[in-house]
């Protein structure tokens, strides 16, 4: 749509809006039927009787399905089957009660579970170097005669 179509068709918009102005302003009848009757002044009277002048008593009947309705009797099924639930399985015989420090040697375990790794360590590195250390000495003590008559040797 080109800028000059959008155009006329507000203009033409606009004029009607403008005409249906004027008629209703000049009071025109635009709402009159074929009878020549007004037909904003038929009055529908739902919940007043006008032969009476009381009010209108409904049956109510007509009244559709509403989700109140529907969910009427849903409660307290819902609390039936949750208390049938709960009386199986609560068995007595399956309960336990917790020993009164369990949440200390939960927390003990964690900072244990430390400490045992690092004195792991340390040993490991304490074998390390134990086993090094022996093997340093063995080696000395090998190698001592024959590096003594080298060293001899070498000073004559």
């Amino acid at each position: 749509m080109s800028l000059q179509e959008a155009a006329d068709a507000r203009k033409a918009k606009l004029a009607a809006l403008k005409k249906r102005k004027t008629l209703h302003d000049t009071g025109a009848p635009q709402d009159r039927d074929a009878n020549g009757a007004d037909k904003s002044a038929v009055f529908k009277f739902r919940n007043y009787d006008p032969e009476t002048g009381t009010l209108r008593k409904h049956a109510r009947t007509d009244e559709d399905d509403t989700v109140e309705k529907q969910v009427e009797g849903l409660a307290d099924q819902v609390i039936a089957q949750d208390e049938h639930v709960r009386a199986q399985d609560l068995d007595l015989t399956n309960i336990q009660p917790k020993k009164a420090n369990w949440d200390l040697k939960r927390d003990l375990e964690r900072k244990a579970r430390c400490i045992f790794t690092s004195r792991k360590r340390l040993q490991a590195q304490k074998g390390v170097s134990e086993t090094a250390g022996a093997e340093l000495v063995a080696g000395m003590d090998k190698a001592g005669p024959e590096a003594d008559a080298a060293d001899s040797d070498e000073e004559d």
